[in-house]
């Protein structure tokens, strides 16, 4: 009897909890009222339900929770989107213990049902149609080749990406235009409705241009591990690319070509001076295609010919594109980093290898300047190199790098710059941001902005959008990236919530530089918890399957990356040379997922191959 007793007095106990964790809610939701009152229709009951959630991790509740699970019963680890119905749902199982009757419910305004229908409804209305046979769709960014490629936007549509991200720190109007047109036309053929999304390039600080690059390309042949070629370099000899993006492209006039022949020879002297040769193994009307077994380096206006004493009349090549240029930065190097704008330029060395004049390059916001002090940490790159600000003057730092490759790290233009040690404070919009956004309501369905960091930005963000009269069901993605974002993140989601639909974007490279390594993991988490209580579909980014498209192969960490990225509504891919792999494997690593997850609820088809017998 004693035991009954003590088991009496648990369930009177966690009654007596639950019951003060749903007044503390609705006082909450009271206080909350003229907040409550100024959202969309669409977000009325979904907005009480973040305030609920937000209220319920006011406190402590695991003791709670640990009890709730001695007893069996579900441990309100999952009540995110639909907080009042779970806390009810245990107490009315709780009272039917205690009283030994049938279990009555307490209604709740928002059931386990409807939040569901909620979470799909939003991501729908932001994301668009979700691919068959899985429901987290796929957003991709676009590189700038679709813009002069319509078979590689309607390739990329076919393979599964559902959202078309154009970055408009990149590229101008005429290319995202063509961008746009191209997969309007795929999507339209396809009959594979794709949303496209356009990011402001916001107040990010950005490294700034380096010395132009010589015109120079290099080709060269596949060779094993001894050096030994065990496959000729093939390219494509014409005025404009071949339409098989593998096949290197040389621009030469098509005039030049007429009375090229397969088996013909192209005699020359490459950059270094060293005789060279093509061989011509196929002519078509637009080119034709050829072969070379030396590695080569090729510049604008250098000359072929068709003997091999150089006495015919030349074929000059044409344009090539510049090569882009970097900074290499070892530990312990120094770099100049200008508020005014300075042409980049690696350290300068004399023959002995002295140092001559330190590594320059500048920024994007050199407002920065004043809100910085000495011995703050300086990331580049998404935190590829890390360094240490030693001296700072009114026009320029100089920065110490004290973390980079054995090998060095290469820093290049329009690479991100964070300051985790200093509060930087971004003042709305630029100048850049109103004129890109007046060309985004016109010709993209989403807009994505960067930099979100308090409720005021998204209240200018809506004023702004008001005054352009976007077309109903135009969406906004928020893109929480800094920590000021993420301490602010329940009052940014209410703003947010007075226009539909929404969505939030964590941005996990910024992230991570600006909350910490250590924290990322709970930062990611929480993140993702306060959306779900909101019903506001996340998108995942930064680095997904980033080797894949980069290089072709995939690691071991990605690929368990990419499948726990399935538990949110969207995943966002970055552009890369392997981009269709990318694409093509996330979207099946979706749909075999799907079977044993939805959202943040595991669920247990029938064991594989592990059967007991």
């Amino acid at each position: 009897m004693a035991e009954i007793g003590k088991k009496e007095d648990k369930i009177q106990w966690l009654i007596r909890e639950i019951s003060a964790i749903v007044e503390r809610l609705e006082h909450f939701e009271a206080k909350y009222s003229a907040e409550l009152s100024e959202v969309h229709p669409n977000f009325i009951k979904s907005a009480r339900n973040l305030i609920h959630y937000r209220a319920l991790r006011k406190e402590d509740i695991r003791p709670i929770q640990k009890k709730l699970a001695n007893l069996g019963l579900s441990r309100l680890d999952k009540p995110e989107s639909h907080v009042m119905a779970s806390l009810l749902a245990s107490k009315a199982i709780l009272e039917g213990f205690l009283n030994n009757e049938p279990i009555k419910k307490h209604k709740a305004e928002l059931t386990f049902k409807k939040s569901n229908r909620l979470g799909k409804s939003n991501a729908k209305s932001l994301l668009g149609y979700r691919s068959k046979g899985r429901r987290t769709r796929i957003m991709v960014t676009l590189p700038t080749e679709v813009a002069y490629d319509y078979q590689l936007a309607h390739d990329m549509i076919a393979s599964g990406m559902n959202c078309a991200r154009i970055n408009c720190a990149h590229d101008s109007e005429k290319e995202w235009s063509l961008m746009i047109g191209h997969i309007k036309s795929a999507s339209k053929k396809l009959k594979k409705k794709c949303k496209i999304s356009m990011d402001l390039g916001g107040p990010k600080v950005r490294t700034c241009a380096l010395a132009a690059g010589p015109k120079v390309k290099k080709f060269r042949p596949t060779k094993d591990v001894r050096g030994n070629v065990i496959k000729d370099c093939e390219l494509w000899i014409g005025p404009v690319p071949h339409p098989n993006a593998d096949l290197s492209h040389l621009p030469v006039a098509l005039t030049s070509l007429e009375k090229l022949k397969a088996g013909d020879q192209l005699f020359f002297r490459d950059t270094r001076n060293k005789k060279r040769a093509f061989t011509i193994t196929k002519t078509t009307e637009n080119g034709c295609i050829a072969q070379c077994g030396k590695t080569t380096f090729l510049e604008t206006g250098m000359k072929l010919y068709t003997n091999a004493d150089y006495s015919s009349t030349p074929i000059v090549i044409g344009e090539l594109p510049r090569v882009e240029q970097f900074i290499r930065l070892h530990t312990g190097d120094f770099l100049r980093l200008h508020k005014d704008a300075v042409q980049g330029e690696p350290a300068l060395r004399d023959k002995d290898d002295n140092l001559i004049s330190q590594a320059q390059i500048s920024c994007t916001i050199g407002d920065i300047f004043e809100q910085l002090s000495e011995g703050e940490p300086v990331f580049f790159d998404d935190g590829k190199i890390e360094g240490v600000i030693r001296h700072l003057a009114r026009d320029e730092m100089t920065i110490e790098i004290v973390n980079s490759k054995i090998t060095g790290s290469k820093l290049r233009a329009d690479k991100g710059i964070n300051f985790p040690g200093s509060k930087l404070e971004f003042r709305g919009l630029t100048a850049k941001d109103k004129k890109d956004l007046a060309f985004v309501v016109q010709n993209a369905d989403i807009v994505n902005v960067s930099f979100i960091n308090r409720k005021k930005d998204v209240s200018n963000l809506i004023t702004e959008l008001k005054k352009l009269n976007p077309p109903k069901g135009f969406g906004i993605i928020l893109k929480v990236e800094t920590q000021s974002g993420f301490n602010n993140l329940a009052k940014i989601l209410l703003e947010a919530m007075k226009t539909y639909p929404v969505g939030v974007m964590i941005a996990r490279g910024d992230l991570a530089i600006e909350c910490g390594w250590d924290n990322i993991g709970r930062v990611q988490r929480e993140i993702l918890s306060l959306c779900r209580a909101a019903h506001i579909p996340e998108i995942w980014a930064t680095q997904v399957l980033e080797n894949l498209s980069k290089q072709g192969i995939p690691s071991r960490a990605e690929m368990t990356d990419a499948a726990m990225a399935q538990r949110t509504d969207c995943v966002m891919l970055n552009k890369g040379p392997y981009i269709l792999q990318a694409i093509k494997l996330l979207s099946t690593i979706f749909k075999d997922m799907e079977l044993y997850q939805e959202k943040n609820a595991r669920l247990w088809p029938a064991m594989q191959r592990a059967d007991i017998h």
